[in-house]
This record gives C-alpha cells, sequence and structure tokens, in this order.
C-alpha cells in the first residue's frame, strides 16, 4: 500500500490529481488543504487534514504517517503573490521546506527514499522584453532564470531547494548512506482545467475566457491579443506528475523537466472559443502588471528532456484539448444550472 499525501488538494490539480488517485487500489490518501474538501472530494481520500501547510504543528501532524510519496501542489499562485509577498514567501517558501525536511525525517525512520514531486512553473523565467521573448522561442530549463515576480522567485528557489535537500542533505542524514528523499519538479505551463474555475493566476485568462462564453457572458481579456505562453489541458498536467513519479530514478538526469503541450497567443484562444461559440463577446482590456508579467514568461517550452528521460507526451494538442476536452465539458457544465 503507498499512501500519498496531497496538499493544496481543493485547488485545480488538485482535484484532477485526487480523481485519478483514488481510482488506483493500492493507494491510501491523506489530502491538505486550508479549507475543508470541497463536494465529492472528501470521499477519495483516507485521512482530510485541513490546516496551513506552513504550520509546522500541521506538518507535526502529518509526520506520525510513513508518507511514501508527496504531491505538493500548495501555493501562493502568481498574481495573489504580488498582493502579498510577504505571504507568498511564507506559504511557497517556508510551506515547502517544512515539508522537505519532514520527508527526510520519514524516510530516515522508514528506511526508504520519499518521493516528493513539486510542480513548479514557467513563472521562474524573466524574459527583458517582448522582443527578447519572441527571439528566445521554446527555452530550455536553465534559460533566462531571472523571474520577475514573488511567485516565480519563490518557485525557482525551491526547485534548487529541494535539489540540494535531495542530492546532498538527504543522504548525509542516513549513517547507511542510503537515500531518504527523492526530489522531482515540472514546470507546468498555465494549466487549463473543464471542472474548475482557476483563481490568483496569470495565466487565466485562457480559462477565463471559455467559461464566460459557455455562461454568455461577454469576457474581457487582461492581456493583448498577441500576448502568447504555453498552456496544457489539465489532464495531461496529472498524468506528467504521475509519469514522473513513476519513472525510473535512474532514468532521471535532472532534478526539473520543462513539460510543453501547445504555446497559442490570446488571440487564437479567442478564436477557438468563438468558434464553438459563435456569440462570444471577447474584447481586450489588457492590465498594466498582469501583461507585464505574462511578457516576463517565455513563448514557448523546450521540454526534449522530458520526453527523453521519462517518455513524456501529451496527449491533447490545442485542437483536441478544446474540441474534445475543454467545450464539450464546460458546456455540459453550464447547459446544467
Amino acid at each position: 500500500m503507498i499512501t500519498t499525501l496531497v496538499t493544496g488538494a481543493n485547488g485545480e490539480i488538485g482535484h484532477s490529481l485526487l480523481e485519478t488517485l483514488s481510482k488506483q487500489s493500492d493507494r491510501r490518501i491523506i489530502a491538505l488543504d486550508l479549507s475543508p474538501l470541497g463536494h465529492g472530494l472528501a470521499e477519495l481520500v483516507h485521512r482530510s487534514v485541513q490546516g496551513d501547510v506552513s504550520d509546522p504543528a500541521v506538518v507535526a501532524e502529518l509526520e506520525t504517517e510513513d508518507i511514501d510519496e508527496i504531491y505538493h501542489l500548495a501555493a501562493l499562485l502568481s498574481t495573489s503573490s504580488e498582493k502579498n509577498p510577504a505571504l507568498a514567501h511564507q506559504v511557497n517558501v517556508n510551506g515547502t521546506m517544512g515539508l522537505l525536511m519532514m520527508a527526510r525525517r520519514i524516510g530516515t525512520r522508514t528506511g526508504r527514499a520519499v518521493k516528493f514531486l513539486f510542480p513548479s512553473t514557467i513563472a521562474v523565467y524573466g524574459m527583458k522584453s517582448v522582443e527578447a521573448k519572441n527571439a528566445a522561442g521554446a527555452v530550455t530549463e536553465f534559460e533566462h532564470l531571472q523571474p520577475t515576480t514573488m511567485y516565480g522567485i519563490n518557485k525557482v528557489y525551491c526547485e534548487q531547494l529541494g535539489g540540494y535537500m535531495s542530492d546532498r542533505f538527504g543522504q548525509l542524514t542516513d549513517e547507511a548512506g542510503a537515500k531518504v528523499l527523492d526530489f522531482r519538479a515540472l514546470r507546468f505551463p498555465g494549466l487549463i482545467s473543464a471542472t474548475t474555475v482557476p483563481t490568483g493566476g496569470t495565466s487565466d485568462y485562457a480559462p477565463e475566457m471559455i467559461h464566460a462564453a459557455a455562461q454568455g457572458k461577454a469576457y474581457a481579456c487582461f492581456v493583448r491579443p498577441d500576448a502568447r505562453i504555453p498552456f496544457m489541458a489539465m489532464p495531461d498536467g496529472v498524468k506528467a506528475l504521475l509519469d514522473l513519479a513513476a519513472a525510473p530514478m535512474e532514468n532521471l538526469t535532472q532534478r526539473v523537466y520543462n513539460i510543453g503541450a501547445f504555446a497559442p497567443s490570446a488571440e487564437e484562444i479567442a478564436a477557438k472559443v468563438k468558434s464553438a461559440f459563435p456569440n462570444a463577446e471577447i474584447s481586450y482590456a489588457p492590465h498594466p502588471k498582469r501583461q507585464a508579467i505574462v511578457d516576463s514568461w517565455c513563448a514557448d517550452v523546450n521540454d526534449s528532456v522530458a520526453r527523453r528521460d521519462w517518455g513524456w507526451s501529451p496527449d491533447y494538442d490545442m485542437d483536441r484539448a478544446f474540441n474534445e476536452y475543454l467545450i464539450p465539458t464546460i458546456s455540459k457544465v453550464y447547459s446544467k444550472a
């Protein structure tokens, strides 16, 4: 039986991950979130803990479990982090450090490495200008790592922290030299879910556009029509986490991996939405701060190392994401309203 901890279980990724993990009979799931689990989620887990991931008392409570895997999804997202950078540091950095220390202690106690899956983000990139962004094209994991947001700074630091703890400190705490912590990170593009409406993210214009059109509401997009970043359908995000977790340690050549699927402009997303909802009213009212954040992120990612090391390949390109997943599912949700 695999004991799995999912933090931030109420979030977009957490919701979809719990649904997938709960179908595996050999898995015991512990869910942590600041709020009570949403409708339909509580019955998917064996234990639910309500609390702040950065609270030492909450971590101490979780440490009583012999956890095998941690999916650390809890975070304050990009736009929310800009509004409250001190809280962002507390949740995103201190919360991660507390869980890494907990995982190391559990691994030392049980004698087996705790896998620590960490969702990072394209917010770790910092392009100096739109011209530089367009010229860079698809970036690798080690280019342009000068984030301009608190969220990006938090995430790139935690990538380094997890690698340090896993590669050095984690081993040194076990007298036998056994590995007690196995940190693995994914740099997610903007994730689009058909079942949850996002809050607090700077890539939210894509899902917001679809949800508004499905409800017959006008939508003013907060970025320019030419704004371009990589995106991914939520099922592929969950698939990537599980595939990386399942990859043999000896196949992995680095701690942090880019993953990509499609990289449309806001205008190309709007065209897709309008093809499904001909009466959709989509306008553009760029928000200076949010536009500046999107401009600082890469236009696309090079995910060739993930494809080579653990066979990453998205199931959903842009056409399939919209035509088979997003539009039909979202339309069905609002047709019941």
